[in-house]
């Protein structure tokens, strides 16, 4: 994609009759920086820069619609894919376990998450980083946006990441979302105790066709799953996850007591609690939003 982004600036570049070093002045970068793009070497160009050689070169956005696909390469070969995945998906469901998951992230949470990390090397780099995965969330204002459900391990709330003002705004945005009909969000309680995927996260896509993949993720790995008889472990693994978490109107609950900063006065309820009050509100939503949300795992039989 990089060496197609640069063939497309050396054509337009020359159907204008421009050098690179006249390029380069108008676009406020080094002669040799048009040179690194057109030949696909060196860093790859910033979605600022993509937009300056747009406008001077007259492309009818082609190139800024071309900057997400050069950026991408320079994840590995199967977090590529899964991106490529997400944005077709029609169905996404989500296990976060450290940090909110990408897609409702504000600006300044995920500017405070992709800021730490072994592969960050500069404050361009970061940048573009936050604006890719701003640009992503696009899709959720489009007719074909997919339905979300978010299951948030407790820590999530839990963790000031950016700090209590950061913190409290991305709260704030995650009770925004929760109230969208096509997003469901649920908390999972400390006191359900281990599970599966206490390492990392959990992503199941649906895709179009209804055909589904399921993607995990540590710290500094990612492992992208196709095969359909391992792909079904993990949506049984998520749909545990899923009924052992707190019913959606609960987990706002617990959202904004947190966000109120009142957490360590608030009791999260016992499981006979949260049984009762599932059906106390099953009883008033008529069960639109809890679906699944007050089931518990299954306990494992004494052996005789």
């Amino acid at each position: 994609m990089a060496a197609l982004f640069g063939s497309r600036v050396r054509r337009l570049r020359t159907a204008a009759g421009l050098t690179q070093a006249e390029l380069g002045r108008r676009t406020h970068v080094v002669s040799t920086r048009i040179t690194q793009i057109e030949r696909a070497s060196g860093a790859k160009p910033t979605l600022e820069l993509a937009r300056a050689l747009d406008a001077v070169l007259g492309a009818d956005h082609l190139l800024v619609d071309l900057w997400p696909y050069v950026y991408r390469e320079a994840f590995p070969d199967w977090s590529r894919k899964f991106m490529a995945h997400a944005e077709r998906a029609v169905a996404i469901r989500e296990y976060a376990a450290h940090v909110v998951p990408g897609l409702l992230q504000t600006e300044a949470y995920a500017r405070a998450v992709l800021s730490v990390g072994r592969t960050l090397g500069s404050h361009e780099q970061l940048e573009e980083r936050v604006t890719a995965r701003m640009a992503r969330q696009s899709r959720f204002g489009t007719p074909d946006r997919p339905r979300m459900w978010v299951v948030l391990d407790e820590a999530v709330l839990r963790r000031p990441v950016g700090g209590q003002t950061v913190m409290r705004g991305q709260l704030e945005r995650l009770l925004e979302v929760g109230a969208e009909p096509h997003i469901t969000v649920q908390v999972l309680p400390f006191d359900q105790g281990e599970h599966d995927v206490m390492g990392g996260s959990l992503t199941v896509l649906t895709m179009p066709d209804g055909s589904e993949v399921a993607y995990t993720e540590g710290a500094h790995y990612g492992q992208l799953i196709e095969d359909p008889g391992e792909v079904k472990g993990f949506v049984l693994t998520y749909d545990q996850l899923r009924a052992a978490a707190l019913p959606p109107l609960m987990s706002l609950d617990m959202i904004r007591s947190v966000m109120e900063d009142n957490h360590r006065g608030a009791k999260v309820p016992s499981r006979s609690e949260r049984r009762r009050l599932a059906q106390e509100q099953l009883q008033q939503s008529g069960g639109r939003q809890l679906r699944g949300g007050s089931r518990r795992l299954p306990r494992p039989r004494p052996r005789p």
